[in-house]
This record gives structure tokens, sequence and C-alpha cells, in this order.
């Protein structure tokens, strides 16, 4: 049954690159998510990426109590296709136009491949956008905030498994140094846990050895024994094949839908691991850049949502009901 209130795919008029925007629902209001721009073999492959990760948006902005729905603008580029400065900016207006005929329907903001820089170039074809640099009107970038929710997520999940949110002296592999991998790296780090890191870019290899953190190629992190495994790049990661190779405790991480399907939850159960579902360990960037530029939170509230993540993690784990968000009443908290 097709579950989307509405899914556009048009032909950018500037680009001729296929531009898609999901909005999964806006039950709750408008539908936020972010613009991603990657590379496809086809471009029904990215038109797959924009009705899962929509859907999981929903989840995400539910869970998190934010009076919002999912959305997902993805931007199917071939294989083949370099993208310079001027295809970039022509790729932007395009979804910047699409956005706007959707009545504010929906709201994008950063994704893979997307910055608050691009996100400036959206803006000048409509007012439905998030994250924009501080001195361009908005609330700059989601990367740390993501980051600062796993965190809370992680210190939550060690507290019920070891007793302690101490994260001191604990093992943790990080697999992706984007921008929200790399901030958890560096806050872990100050928080004295020890690191193994990856990445598919060899060159990130120098934040490693700047942390002091152990490098690993991403199948030797992924299985490497630890007491946090943290997937922080593309989704899908979790397969069939690769939970019995798992030497982890627990997996906490921002990337999207992690599970290469449902049924490799039941085998993490099976196995004694504990995952926390991505759409909520990674809803921190989403919690501040809609609570302060969507709902009108100042900095001090749009914060404190993000560390309820920890709550929220809690009550999963001790078996409890996580309030959500309803159409009647929208909800601030986490926990």
């Amino acid at each position: 049954m097709f579950e989307h209130e509405r899914v556009v795919v048009v032909r950018g008029a500037r680009s001729e690159l296929p531009v898609i925007v999901a909005v999964h629902s806006t039950a709750l209001g408008t539908a936020v998510g972010g613009c991603r721009l990657w590379h496809y073999p086809r471009w029904q492959d990215g038109l797959e990426d924009a009705l899962r990760l929509s859907a999981s948006m929903t989840v995400k902005c539910a869970a998190a109590g934010l009076p919002h729905g999912g959305g997902k603008t993805v931007v199917a580029l071939p294989i083949s296709l370099k993208v310079d400065e001027r295809l970039r900016r022509a790729v932007l207006h395009d979804v910047g136009d699409l956005i706007q005929s959707l009545d504010g329907a929906y709201a994008t903001g950063p994704d893979v491949g997307t910055s608050p820089a691009d996100m400036v170039t959206i803006a000048e074809r409509t007012r439905h956008v998030c994250c924009r640099p501080e001195e361009h009107g908005g609330s700059g970038d989601s990367s740390p905030h993501t980051a600062a929710g796993v965190v809370s997520a992680i210190r939550a999940t060690c507290a019920h498994l070891f007793g302690s949110p101490d994260l001191a002296g604990r093992t943790v592999a990080i697999v992706g140094l984007g921008h929200v991998g790399a901030e958890l790296a560096r806050i872990l780090t100050a928080e004295r846990a020890s690191l193994v890191v990856s990445d598919t870019d060899p060159t990130r290899r120098a934040l490693a050895d700047g942390l002091g953190a152990t490098w690993a190629a991403p199948d030797a992190a992924l299985t490497t024994p630890v007491d946090v495994l943290v997937p922080a790049a593309v989704g899908g990661v979790l397969t069939a094949d690769l939970v019995p190779r798992l030497r982890c405790a627990a997996i906490v991480g921002p990337a999207n839908n992690q599970l290469a399907a449902d049924s490799v939850a039941d085998l993490l159960r099976d196995k004694g691991i504990c995952w926390i579902p991505d759409h909520i360990a990674s809803a921190g960037g989403v919690i501040y850049a809609v609570s302060r530029e969507l709902d009108g939170a100042d900095h001090a509230t749009a914060t404190a949502a993000v560390n309820r993540i920890g709550e929220t993690v809690s009550r999963i784990l001790m078996g409890r009901r996580v309030p959500v968000a309803t159409g009647d009443s929208p909800g601030d908290a986490m926990g």
C-alpha cells in the first residue's frame, strides 16, 4: 500500500537532472527532511531512497515530540557526473523551485552531499529551508547537534549496559568520518573514550592521527571488538551476513536506515547486541534546527530538547512507552 501523501519527480529546468521530493506525512505538521545530492546507478534508486528516508523522518519527528512529519529531497546524479559550481547552483535552484511549488507542505535542510551554504542557494528560490549559516538568518550547521544527540544516546546506553554513563575508557568504533562522524570522534576523545575510526576517504586518516585514534578499514572497524559500534556513514550497513561477525555490546549511530532489512533487528537481539534505532539516536540535528527555525525556540530550549534524546533511549531500554507528538498536542519532550 502506498503510504506517502505526495511524491513529485521533475526534470530540473536548469540542471536537466531528476529532482525528487517525497512527502510522507503532514499529519502532525509541515514535513521536514534533508536535501541529498548523491550518485545512483539509476534515478529510480534515488526515488527508492527518497521514499525510505522520508518515511523514516516521520518516525523520527514523532519520536522526538516534534509537531512535524517526514519528507526528503533527492537529486539523483548519474554515477560518472562531475558537479561543478555552475551545475550545483542550477541543481539547487531546481530544488528550491520544486519545494516552493508545494506551498509550505515541506521544508528541507542539509543532508548527504549538501551543506548550510547550499541552503542559502536554495533559499534564493524558496523560504521553506532550514540550517542556513547564522549570518544568513539560519540556525547554522546541524551536524554538531546531531553528534550531541548521539553522544547523549551512547551515555544512556552505557548506563543501561555497564551501570554508568561515563565514557572514559569505553571502546568505540566510528565508521564514517563525515561532518557528524568527525564531530563524534572529537567529543568522544574529549570524554576519554578509546576510539577506532574508519572512512572510505583515506585523507580523513589525518583526523584519526590528530586525535590519537586507531585507524582501520571500514570492514575491520565494523567487526572490531568494542563496547559501542557507531555507524556514521550511509545506510544499509547492518546486514544479515554481518551480524554473526559483530563483536560489540551495542550499536548507536547517526547513519539513517542502518538495517539492510527489518529482520536484521531480530538477529541483533538474538546475538545479544543492544541496537538503538537510528531514528532515535540521529534526531539531534533535526530537533535543533526545526525547534529553532520552524517552531521559534531559543538556543537553550532547543539544546535541552536534543539532550533529552538520552532520556528517550533510557525509556526504550527500560521497556517504557516513549511519548510521541499527536495531531492534537504537539508536545516538546523527548522522554
